[in-house]
Order: C-alpha cells, then sequence, then structure tokens
C-alpha cells in the first residue's frame, strides 16, 4: 500500500488527487459541476452531483495512475466549508438541495438575532459572527421552509452534515455519521472551547441535536468504503476542511505560523496554538487542526477578491488574454503614478466586513493606463493582506516575533505579485515547492494515520521551499503607500 487518495471537493468542481509514498503527485482527475441560483444571493448545489463527480474523479484517478486500489492505504478528504445538507437517515434521499457557503439568504435571520443580542454568545462559543455564511442558519432554514423537514427531524428521521460528512456516509454505505472538528468550527453550532455541539445555540435555532454528525480528529477512523466503489474496502483516515487542510499542508503546526491561499478569494490562517484567541478586529476564531483529542486553534480572515481581480482585467476590462500576461504589464507601468485599486466588487471582507460597498479606483491621470490598472490589481492583493496581517497582530503576537507568511493558491505562482507583498508587509514571503498544499494537508492526515507518512515533525522537515520573497522596500516608502491604501478605503466605504 503505496498511495493515498486525496478528494478535493470544491464550490465549482471536485477532484481527485493520487500521492505515492514520497508525498508526491501521481496523478489527478476533476470534474465540474452545475451551480444552481434560484433567486438573488442564493447558491445551491444538487448533492448528487456532489456525490456523483466525487465517486467518478476518485474511479478515474486510480484508472489514471494505472494502479490496483490495493495500493491506496487510505483516503484523505478535504471540502469547501459551511455548505449544508440534509438527508433522510434511511433512504439517504436529500431533503433540499446544497445551501453553498456563498447563499445569503439567512441574511434577515442573522439581523434578527442579531438584534436581539445573541451574537456575543454564540461568538464565544463559536469564535463566529453572526453570518449567513456558516451553517447554523442555513440548516434552520431548511427545517422551517422545507415541507415535512420539521417533523422528521423532531422524529429522528433526518441527518445534517457539511460537504466532508455526507461524502463520508455515502462513500460508507451510510455506515458512518461523522465530521471533522474543523469543518464543525464552521457551523455555528460548535462549542470549541468545550469541543462539543452547542445545546444552547441548537435551541435558539431550534435544530434537534439527534441529526448533527460524531465529531473526530482529523487524523481518525472513518470508516471504509463500500467495497463496489472501488474493488476494494478502503479506510477513511483524514479530513479537514479546505482551508484548514492546506494550513496542514503548509506545516504550519507552531503557534505564530501563518499561511495565506490566494485563489479567487484569499483566507489567512494564524496558529495560536492551544488558545483560542477572540479577534476585537472581526476575525474570526476558529480550529486549524485537531490531532490525538487536542485542538489547535487559529486566526482567520478572509479576502473576497484575490485572483479574481486577475479575471476582472481579463473578462470585465478586456486588458489581457490570459493571467499570465498580467506581470508583464506591470512591469511597465508609470513608477511615477500611484493608481490605487479597491476591488470590493462585492463588498469588503475582513477586517472591515462592509458587504454593501463596491469598488473603486483612485489616482487616475490623463497618461493612466493598462499597465497602471494591473499594477494595481496585483498591489491590491498585497495591500488587503496587510490589512489581515494588521488585524491579527493586534489580537495576538507571538512569541519571538519575525513572522514568515507561507503562500499557496494559483496567485502565489506570480513572482511580481509576492515580491510586492513581501515589500508591503515588510516580512518574507516563502513558496512551497508543492502548491497543492489543500490536497496535500488532506493526505498527510490519512497517510500520517495509515503509517505510510511521517508525523507532523517528519512531515515539517520535509517541506521544501521553492523561493522565499525577501522585503526589498524601505519603511518610509511602505509607510506612505500603505497609508495611501487605507485612505482609499475609507474613500470607498464612505461612498
Amino acid at each position: 500500500m503505496t498511495h493515498i487518495l486525496a478528494i478535493d471537493q470544491g464550490t465549482t468542481s471536485s477532484r481527485a488527487i493520487l500521492f505515492d509514498s514520497n508525498l508526491r503527485v501521481t496523478a489527478t482527475d476533476q470534474e465540474e459541476f452545475a451551480q444552481h441560483f434560484p433567486q438573488s444571493g442564493w447558491v445551491e448545489h444538487a448533492p448528487d452531483d456532489l456525490w456523483a463527480t466525487t465517486a467518478s474523479t476518485c474511479r478515474g484517478v486510480i484508472e489514471r495512475a494505472n494502479i490496483d486500489p490495493a495500493d491506496i492505504a487510505a483516503i484523505g478528504i478535504t471540502n469547501q466549508r459551511e455548505t449544508t445538507l440534509v438527508w433522510d437517515r434511511k433512504t439517504g434521499q436529500p431533503m433540499h438541495r446544497a445551501i453553498v457557503w456563498q447563499d445569503r439568504r439567512t441574511a434577515e435571520t442573522c439581523r434578527r438575532l442579531r438584534g436581539q443580542g445573541h451574537e456575543d454568545m454564540i461568538t464565544e462559543r463559536t469564535g463566529l459572527l453572526l453570518d449567513p455564511y456558516f451553517s447554523g442558519t442555513k440548516l434552520a432554514w431548511i427545517l422551517e421552509n422545507v415541507e415535512g423537514a420539521r417533523a422528521k427531524a423532531e422524529a429522528g428521521d433526518l441527518l445534517f452534515g457539511t460537504v466532508d460528512t455526507y461524502l463520508i456516509w455515502r462513500l460508507t454505505g451510510g455506515k458512518v455519521h461523522a465530521t471533522d472538528a474543523t469543518n464543525a468550527s464552521r457551523t455555528l453550532l460548535y462549542d470549541i472551547r468545550k469541543g462539543r455541539w452547542s445545546q444552547t445555540i441548537c435551541d435558539l435555532l431550534n435544530v434537534p441535536m439527534s441529526m448533527l454528525p460524531e465529531v473526530r480528529d482529523c487524523a481518525d477512523d472513518y470508516g471504509t468504503t463500500r467495497p463496489d466503489l472501488f474493488g476494494r474496502e478502503i479506510p477513511i483516515l483524514g479530513v479537514a476542511g479546505d482551508q484548514q487542510a492546506a494550513t496542514v499542508g503548509q506545516a504550519c503546526f507552531n503557534p505564530g505560523m501563518l499561511k495565506s491561499t490566494y485563489g479567487t478569494g484569499c483566507f489567512a490562517l494564524l496558529n495560536t496554538g492551544d488558545t483560542p484567541v477572540r479577534s476585537q478586529n472581526r476575525l474570526l476564531t476558529t480550529i486549524a487542526y485537531q490531532l490525538d483529542g487536542k485542538p489547535t486553534y487559529a486566526l482567520e480572515g478572509s479576502i473576497f477578491i484575490a485572483g479574481a481581480v486577475v479575471q476582472w482585467l481579463r473578462d470585465g476590462l478586456k486588458l489581457i488574454r490570459e493571467a499570465k500576461e498580467t506581470q508583464p504589464l506591470a512591469d511597465t507601468a508609470d513608477p511615477h503614478q500611484n493608481v490605487i485599486l479597491v476591488p470590493a466588487f462585492t463588498g469588503l471582507g475582513a477586517p472591515y466586513w462592509q458587504p454593501d460597498c463596491r469598488g473603486a479606483v483612485f489616482g487616475l491621470t490623463r497618461n493612466s493606463g493598462p499597465a497602471e490598472l494591473a499594477r494595481a490589481a496585483l498591489e491590491s492583493v498585497g495591500f488587503q493582506t496587510r490589512d489581515l496581517l494588521e488585524a491579527m497582530t493586534a489580537d495576538w503576537v507571538p512569541e519571538g516575533g519575525g513572522q514568515v507568511l507561507r503562500v499557496d493558491g494559483g496567485m502565489s505562482a506570480s513572482d511580481w505579485a509576492m515580491q510586492f507583498l513581501a515589500d508591503i508587509i515588510g516580512a518574507p514571503v516563502d513558496r512551497p515547492e508543492v502548491l497543492e498544499t489543500t490536497a496535500l494537508g488532506a493526505a498527510w492526515l490519512a497517510g500520517m494515520k495509515a503509517g505510510v507518512y511521517p508525523d507532523a515533525d517528519g512531515f515539517s522537515s520535509g517541506w521544501a521551499l521553492e523561493r522565499r520573497f525577501e522585503p526589498a522596500m524601505d519603511d518610509a516608502t511602505r509607510s506612505t503607500r500603505y497609508s495611501a491604501w487605507k485612505r482609499a478605503v475609507e474613500a470607498t466605504i464612505s461612498v
């Protein structure tokens, strides 16, 4: 048994990745699936699509690698977080489409609960804010609005789960109803300090606790797959939500270690060790991972627009045909112009949490053109990341300081963007050799549990640096440029 199969179930596609005994990628397979938008602000997935594409890509990657399923020691799962599913315990029939993490239908519920004074209690227990982003109010909506759901739930006939839980249930033929601590910590229902579902919050949202899955470690026994799926039973031994899996994949195991993943948006997590730090700056407190029954906590901040700003240059402004053209275009920008783009296309995330403001451009001159806009677009990602890091260090300062930011995701491949990031945060930025850190984290969790991969210390020692970007900007320029960004954000919010 020399391989680990990682399932990476995302928002727009499902992927399966095979890793060998040296944690190298052997083969990958990927399938997209439909997005459903029944009303403005509503986003749904068909549960059968999530399952079918997952099963298909797993079979596909085994065929691509041309290996015997008997060579697979274990499966690790990582998934889009917060997306909510409810299904019949006996038949497996979904009660409703999956309500996706992006869905905003419960905004009024969150405002009402906030107005009733419940947010402080919820934040203290869960580390989260009262926002439609999280699973709890989505689950409550299904119970209140789907015909027959409330009665079946009260009778104990319905199960709730995030995507990992649903896939585990389907993979094991309905034998295991479980989740891991990281996914549980994103539901708005889990007390991250006590390590159990909160009866108080479940009562507040009128959610029967019989629906909730068992919470296990990230590296744990989640049962075995049905033998008919892949030709033999394969144990499922690792589970983590996507951003936490990336934290593991980056080997951020020590307090003070920090990673930032640049995809469509950006998610930064700061390991705070065994201390759940409550943010005073509108960041989230979450579980980074849990091993041997012991949770490790993190502060998390999210940027809504990172790589999507390059897509806007391509699809919205038609300034480029491919993303890779952005860097050479930015290189030709006039160094004497200071064009600033605040990409609040869908509002601003942490630490501002201004969902209703929209994007703006400042500092345009008669000579401003595509090159200056391309540079401003790439710089906006660095500026927003500094916003997150400023909020994090205001909440918690690790002993010794000297933070290094580990980066991954598609946009981290841009040397230009990563150099500016190092310049504007005034700290080194490390890019690893393996950018598929989310799948890598899931694979390591399962492989470590299976005895194929080394423990955390051994995995950390094998983390390989592809390039370090050192800050080259002087302090005065850094301060001036960041101050201009802050003024631009203030002006954008005030419009």
